[in-house]
């Protein structure tokens, strides 16, 4: 199986209830054609590029899921022909992808600590000058 992402973009007029309905059609249709989604992430509305549909914002789904060509197709066929769908995307990612190894991967990506700025800000600002840097510079002006 292969690793795809797709980036979808759904009016952002459309009401809660039927965007859910619509993740869950997006789910159904990759399983159905024997994929695995791994990851489906709600990025919320945004502000687009561009104007599309005479829309300038747009609600982003991001979908991470294997599979093959035949659940890729009908996945952007499903796309095309719902008018929610303003704009969407498919890349693979990975020719061969384990799916288990995958989640494994992600669940202890999410699991460990992520380390943030604020543990790494200590009493004094680190000097942009590091006193083991290499003089030549100064040297070679000298010799001119």
């Amino acid at each position: 199986m292969r690793r795809y992402e797709t980036i979808v973009i759904v009016d952002p007029d459309v009401p809660e209830d039927e965007r859910n309905s619509l993740c869950d059609k997006i789910k159904d249709v990759i399983l159905q054609k024997n994929g695995s989604l791994i990851e489906l992430e709600e990025w919320g509305i945004k502000r687009l590029a561009y104007e599309i549909r005479k829309k300038i914002r747009g609600y982003y789904i991001r979908l991470d899921y294997c599979g093959t060509g035949v659940a890729v197709d009908e996945l952007e066929r499903f796309f095309r022909i719902n008018d929610r769908f303003l704009k969407f995307m498919t890349i693979m990612l990975a020719d061969n992808a384990d799916v288990e190894k995958i989640k494994e991967e992600i669940a202890a990506a999410k699991s460990s600590p992520v380390k943030s700025v604020v543990d790494d800000i200590s009493g004094e600002p680190e000097s942009p000058f590091d006193e083991n840097v290499d003089s030549s510079f100064e040297n070679n002006e000298e010799e001119e």
